[in-house]
Formats: structure tokens, C-alpha cells, sequence
């Protein structure tokens, strides 16, 4: 099973009894929100979830171009995620 935006939105509308319209407008600018923070060089922080970061990384591809810069974005799992993850297999 795969989460996409109107599986989500119809879940969270389901146990909230939120109308899908407020749930849809609240989740597009939760990713919004995220994605400026990210965009900033800052980093998103759910306690007991996840950490989502980026960082510049500079690479030199080969001779012909020079060094180039890169934002990779790094995920990381909390250790009550991972140790819930383990518990399910």
C-alpha cells in the first residue's frame, strides 16, 4: 500500500471530520512551508518522526567543468520510528 495526497487527505478527513477541502488547503501549505525551510538551508524537525536537512555538497564531475555545488537532502528516521519499523517485520 502507497500514501498519495488524496489518500492522505481523505484519511486525515475521515479521523478528524475536517471537510477534505480544509485537510487539502492544510497539507499544500504544510508542504509549502516545508519547502521554503528547505529551500532556506534550514531543516524540519518532528519530534519522535523524522529530520529532514539539506546540505551543499560540492563535486567535481570531471576535467571539463569545474567544481559544482549541489543541496542534497537528507532523511533521517527517529529511533522510536526505526524501533517501530522493527518491531512490524
Amino acid at each position: 500500500m502507497s500514501l498519495n495526497k488524496q489518500k492522505i487527505v481523505r484519511e486525515i478527513g475521515r479521523r478528524t471530520r475536517l471537510p477534505n477541502r480544509d485537510v487539502q488547503l492544510m497539507l499544500e501549505t504544510l508542504v509549502e512551508v516545508w519547502t521554503e525551510e528547505l529551500i532556506s538551508g534550514g531543516r524540519i524537525e518532528l519530534e519522535h518522526f523524522f529530520v529532514l536537512e539539506t546540505r551543499t555538497v560540492e563535486r567535481s564531475a570531471d576535467r571539463l567543468f569545474p567544481k559544482r555545488r549541489f543541496r542534497q537532502i537528507t532523511l533521517r528516521a527517529s529511533k522510536s520510528l526505526r524501533e517501530k519499523m522493527c518491531m512490524t517485520d
